[in-house]
């Protein structure tokens, strides 16, 4: 019997890497989409369990490629883990035009494309998951996110319609609000380098709780469901 296909749009180090880790010792073959089209290589293997593809998640011709591709070349996708976004930080007098509506389509419109191509597949089928990776950026605007919030907050409201469209249908959408600095070499390094391990989440264990998801039982499924460190103030 095939293996589940787990497509994780939105990879790379850190959280997407975590993503894969986890689905892949969880029995899922992988497609790895993103811009520079890089896989794992520690999971790669001779039996093709492992495929990466280029896209950009902000254009819909260039995901729909992908996604297609992978259907053509894997089989059907059971599992989305939609992991993209472009995080433009910064003050109104410091984002143009341009990079706002970046924001959005890879926040937002990308995951659109993904439920237009896939959300009718699995609803005939009557089984698949989409898990998205929020932030608290979703609930409410700061300076620095002048960009970022109102991306995330389309698209957490997006995954909520969703939900509600395709749920009675058979398909899971579950929306991660991670609440935290996730802990990559580069925030360590850039963004908080003098923080106590305390301070990050481990993106292994944000990983752990979307494959959970994957796996709830459809009477009694999460819809939002938030993770922070402990000591996370909120």
């Amino acid at each position: 019997m095939d293996n589940k296909v787990c497509v994780i749009i939105g990879f790379g180090p850190g959280l997407g890497t975590a993503y894969a880790e986890t689905f892949k010792n969880a029995g899922y073959d992988l497609a790895l989409l993103s811009r520079s089209g890089v896989g794992l290589r520690e999971l790669e293997g001779a039996d093709n369990s492992v495929r990466a593809y280029e896209c950009d998640a902000g254009d819909s011709e260039s995901l729909r490629t992908a996604l297609k591709s992978v259907q053509n070349e894997i089989g059907e996708i059971d599992v989305v883990i939609y992991n993209a976004d472009l995080a433009q930080f910064g003050p109104i007098e410091d984002v143009t035009e341009i990079q706002f509506e970046q924001s959005w389509r890879v926040g937002a419109l990308g995951l659109f494309t993904t439920a237009k191509l896939l959300g009718p597949q699995m609803s005939e089928r009557g089984s698949g998951a989409i898990v998205i990776s929020g932030a608290t950026a979703a609930l409410r605007g700061n300076v620095w996110t002048t960009a970022f919030a109102p991306s995330k907050s389309a698209q957490r409201t997006l995954a909520n319609s969703l939900a509600k469209q395709l749920g009675p249908k058979g398909v899971h959408v579950a929306y991660l609000v991670i609440d935290g600095v996730i802990d990559t070499e580069d925030t360590r390094a850039n963004f908080a380098p003098n923080e106590p391990d305390e301070f990050f989440i481990n993106p292994a264990k944000i990983a752990e709780t979307a494959l959970m998801l994957v796996k709830q039982d459809k009477s009694a499924w999460t819809f939002e469901l938030d993770i922070r460190p402990f000591g996370e103030k909120w």
